[in-house]
């Protein structure tokens, strides 16, 4: 078995050869649990008790049930990648066909450069946090580059960072629930101007939901190495709670410093609340966000060459190609973090919104069609082929219902911009999400049993 730990990884999003599959299943739960243990969570978390004014126990409830929620879908697509061996978005091909599923694939590519620059704007911060005489935006341009190395190198690389994050990043957060609760003292927010509002703990529900749909485009992107013999449900469990415990634990800790965040600025606040302990916690944290960013830039680059290859698809992208890409969102990034950190708070929240309304259509097409359609079934080398293969260009009614999923949102959404009129009718509660999965499934899984393609392979 030939293995690449220490070189530029040379595969793209072209299926990895069975000699070359290698790992176990049990370690995507150190993966997902590693990438979640960032400031970047810990600030997720602090919207509970910040943006949408609960009190801590409220929003360590609706932290928990959006998690809990969110992950089972994400964790549905970790058997993709070992059974297909290509990227997350290759493999949308064969729901949406060659040509339709570009636009999913340019929304993810959005994504990835998103995250990517909430990820440098907490790196940025936690750096000058520890080192004032280093600037934010010093900082972002920092842990950008760290970033973008470790992208450089790949899968192999970013697993291995990942196995040390947990270990890592994840004593950041042991340590100050430890110093938190013991040292300082339980803080304000147990009792503080928090209260129950049912608007204020279903947009919670739902930013812990996204938080783990939006890994839903990029699980088999870290799972198509495994060999294709991994069993589906050691995927599952193994990135379910991998996910899960990953960002509750942070999550939560945002929400117990979140009243005492000023200006958006939770890395401030912990060290405020950490204090001799702070510059230790922080540079334990640190590294988690630069893992965070090259996950993004690693991914992003899957995504862009995959978008690319659509538009040309006799072009065969290299490893070359791959490391280019991921400079150019590395550049972007820092250009989104650098302009978009004095309002960073409220941005992030705006962003997640939007990403929730437009990826939740996909997941559910995604999903119906792989096990309850084709039942993992899939010819591969269609989704390379210029006309689509046996996919073709176009699958009509995946696209109708990836249209339908954000239609049939709106009357729901309820958001600073614009507010439906059942989310007003429910109080400002936002349930579109619910809404999206809930009417898209099972609309998918009749119109394409009622179509029954002749693309379904043996």
């Amino acid at each position: 078995m030939t293995r690449t730990r220490s070189h530029i990884e040379q595969h793209t999003i072209y299926p990895i050869p069975l000699d070359q599959r290698h790992g176990k299943a049990h370690q995507l739960f150190t993966l997902w649990f590693g990438a979640n243990m960032n400031v970047l969570t810990v600030v997720t978390g602090a919207l509970a008790t910040t943006v949408f004014g609960q009190s801590f126990l409220s929003g360590v409830v609706a932290i928990i049930a959006g998690n809990l929620a969110g992950t089972i879908f994400m964790a549905l697509h970790a058997a993709q990648g070992p059974r297909l061996g290509v990227p997350q978005m290759v493999q949308s091909r064969g729901q949406f066909g060659a040509q339709g599923a570009a636009f999913v694939v340019f929304l993810v590519l959005f994504m990835y450069v998103g995250y990517a620059a909430t990820a440098l704007v907490t790196g940025g911060q936690s750096l000058h946090a520890i080192l004032p005489r280093i600037s934010e935006s010093a900082g972002i341009v920092a842990i950008g580059l760290i970033s973008l190395a470790a992208a450089v190198f790949g899968h192999d690389l970013i697993h291995l960072s990942t196995r040390l994050m947990t270990y890592v990043s994840g004593g950041a957060v042991l340590l100050c629930y430890i110093w938190i609760l013991l040292v300082t003292g339980l803080p304000a927010s147990l009792t503080g101007p928090g209260t129950f509002s049912a608007v204020g703990f279903w947009e919670m529900v739902s930013m812990g939901a996204l938080w783990q749909l939006s890994y839903a485009p990029y699980v088999s992107d870290y799972s198509r190495y495994l060999p294709p013999d991994t069993g589906p449900r050691q995927a599952f469990w193994s990135c379910y709670w991998g996910s899960t415990l990953g960002a509750v634990l942070p999550m939560i800790l945002g929400a117990l410093i979140g009243p005492i965040v000023v200006d958006g600025d939770v890395v401030n606040a912990i060290v405020r609340l950490t204090g001799p302990a702070s510059r230790t916690i922080v540079l334990l944290f640190a590294p988690g966000v630069a893992v965070a960013g090259a996950i993004c830039f690693y991914g992003g680059s899957l995504a862009a060459i995959t978008l690319a290859h659509t538009l040309v698809p006799r072009w065969r992208a290299t490893s070359r190609a791959r490391v280019i890409i991921a400079a150019a969102i590395c550049v972007a990034a820092l250009l989104i973090g650098l302009v978009g950190a004095a309002h960073f708070l409220t941005l992030y929240s705006q962003f997640n919104e939007l990403l929730l309304y437009l990826m939740v259509p996909w997941t559910a097409v995604n999903l119906v069609d792989y096990y309850l359609v084709r039942f993992g079934k899939y010819d591969v080398p269609s989704f390379f082929a210029p006309d689509g293969g046996i996919y073709g260009q176009y699958n009509v009614a995946a696209i109708a219902c990836y249209g339908l999923g954000i239609l049939v949102q709106v009357p729901f959404v309820a958001t600073d911009l614009y507010t439906g009129p059942l989310a007003r009718a429910l109080g400002g509660v936002d349930l579109s999400w619910m809404v999206g999965l809930a009417v898209v499934s099972p609309v998918y899984y009749f119109a394409a049993r009622a179509r029954r393609p002749a693309s379904q392979p043996a």
